[in-house]
């Protein structure tokens, strides 16, 4: 099938960063089928300048400049497109949110929501239950949620697959893998950069809203989600075991939640008076007899000591000397390592911790998360993008901690490099962060 993937924003910072080169290695790799690009900007630009190095892309791509609130633009870009019946449009998002909702009506109104045509939409999916309510009905009256694909990159980055893989097709992990033998879950997203810049975008979302709502809860959801028994691992069914691990988690409970902002924030973004989290931590419990009593935790923030992101599983010890812990490593290194205790060569009894790991062969390719779900929306797979469910009952597990942080105006800060374990202090447990 031919397919014509119209960007907008085809100038701003993500196609440039993500989507142009992800395009790039797609073609390189044939595996974009009949594909056809055209980007939209507001104002006259050349193919070389949006297109850079690139140049690989410039015999497929075509740039139309066009009023993003003018109707008539949109009757324009149909007739540019001028797609058969058996031909799929798939439309991606790469604007502000704010700018998101009036192109999807107008694309509506425009006829350009026929069947076959698709949405990609980039979070953060609303701010809260009540916007991203909002949002959903709003697209809704022109798509069909069969042909809307929300973007949660984190989904479609490979460690963060292998997490459902790894416990499908190792009888050793699938069988341990409930509160039997599983005493504490921790997902982690650390950073060592600041805000670098986004003042605008970091004040209007926050640490809670960047990364927990999306990233934070949907690796804890591939960790949590039940499994078929037999063979039958049916990626399609993913984003409804998704789905049926976030309808048991328990709304998140403020007193077992930590904010705090990096010391320097208030000037890199001009506000003295500023609330916004850059570090958020908190623990969430589960309603599944799988996983009641469980401390799930998330962590995440900015201007730390180190860059790490992991899911990291603590199982069960029958004494304090055993190795516990079982880590998938998203990034930056991309590794799935055991803790074991083995003896120390030698004439004594001695005991060293070692690590037992699987690291992806050096030097091996591995599809960046933007061609992944690029390659996946042209070929109708939907199991690594979020549903409008999900969204939601991801903002109604967090909704308790925006209520009660909007009233609050005493948030702790903590210096730029601190270590994370230092920033959350004793009030939860901070284990391995």
């Amino acid at each position: 099938m031919k397919t014509t993937l119209v960007i907008f924003g085809i100038t701003g910072d993500l196609a440039q960063r993500k989507l142009l080169p992800a395009l790039a290695n797609i073609i390189e790799a044939d595996k974009a089928g009949e594909l056809m690009i055209i980007g939209v900007s507001r104002r006259a630009i050349g193919q070389f300048e949006v297109l850079g190095e690139h140049h690989q892309l410039s015999g497929t791509t075509s740039l139309f400049q066009m009023d993003l609130d003018n109707p008539a633009d949109y009757q324009r870009l149909k007739e540019h497109i001028n797609a058969e019946e058996d031909e799929q449009v798939l439309f991606y998002l790469s604007v502000p949110p704010d700018s998101a909702g009036g192109i999807i009506e107008h694309l509506g109104q425009a006829g350009l929501n026929a069947p076959s045509n698709k949405l990609l939409l980039e979070k953060p999916f609303g701010v809260d239950l009540a916007s991203a309510q909002a949002m959903v009905d709003h697209t809704a009256a022109y798509f069909h949620e069969s042909q809307i694909y929300r973007i949660d990159h984190y989904l479609a980055k490979e460690m963060a697959q292998n997490i459902v893989t790894f416990r499908a097709r190792n009888a050793i992990f699938s069988y341990l893998w409930s509160s039997q033998y599983i005493e504490r879950i921790e997902v982690v997203a650390l950073e060592s950069i600041t805000i670098e810049g986004r003042a605008a975008f970091y004040e209007q979302t926050g640490a809670l809203r960047d990364f927990v709502q999306g990233h934070l809860l949907q690796l804890l959801a591939l960790t949590l989600l039940p499994l078929p028994t037999d063979d039958d691992l049916n990626w399609d069914s993913l984003p409804t075991r998704r789905q049926a691990a976030l309808d048991t988690l328990i709304p998140a409970d403020p007193a077992r939640a930590v904010r705090a902002q990096y010391d320097t924030y208030k000037t890199e973004v001009d506000n003295p008076d500023s609330q916004t989290e850059t570090f958020v931590s908190l623990e969430l419990r589960s309603s599944d007899p799988a996983w009641q009593g469980i401390p799930l935790a998330l962590t995440t923030g900015k201007a730390l000591s180190r860059k790490k992101t992991e899911v990291r599983v603590h199982f069960r010890r029958t004494n304090t000397a055993q190795s516990n812990y079982l880590i998938f490593k998203i990034q930056p290194d991309e590794a799935i390592a055991i803790d074991l205790v083995t003896k120390k060569p030698g004439y004594d009894q001695e005991v060293e911790h070692q690590k037992l790991s699987y690291m992806y062969p050096p030097g091996e390719r591995r599809p960046d998360a933007y061609e992944q779900v690029i390659v996946d929306a042209i070929n109708s797979r939907k199991s690594l993008f979020a549903t409008s469910s999900e969204v939601l009952r991801a903002w109604e597990i967090l909704a308790p901690l925006q209520e009660a942080w909007a009233q609050q105006t005493d948030i702790k800060t903590y210096s730029v490099g601190a270590d994370a374990r230092e920033v959350l202090g004793d009030a939860l447990n901070r284990s391995q962060i």
